[in-house]
């Protein structure tokens, strides 16, 4: 994988689960959909998933900059 799409998996990960986590899009999601009862458990997912994808995009970044820097 190179360090574009590392990047833009990331950054597009970090938003999605930035607005699951901190708006109630899924909970109205699931509310429709009638798994109501899960909500309580998004905490244990969302959270976790938020850190990995801003590590992910960090790691990418830092990778962009060293080879970057390595070229010149």
């Amino acid at each position: 994988m190179n360090d574009k799409s590392l990047l833009k998996v990331g950054i597009i990960g970090t938003v999605t689960a930035a607005l699951c986590c901190f708006t109630p899009v899924l909970v109205v999601l699931f509310g429709i959909v009638g798994l109501s009862a899960l909500v309580g458990y998004l905490d244990y997912v969302l959270f976790p998933a938020l850190g990995i994808f801003i590590l992910l995009t960090i790691y990418a970044l830092w990778r962009k900059r060293g080879q970057s820097g390595a070229a010149q």
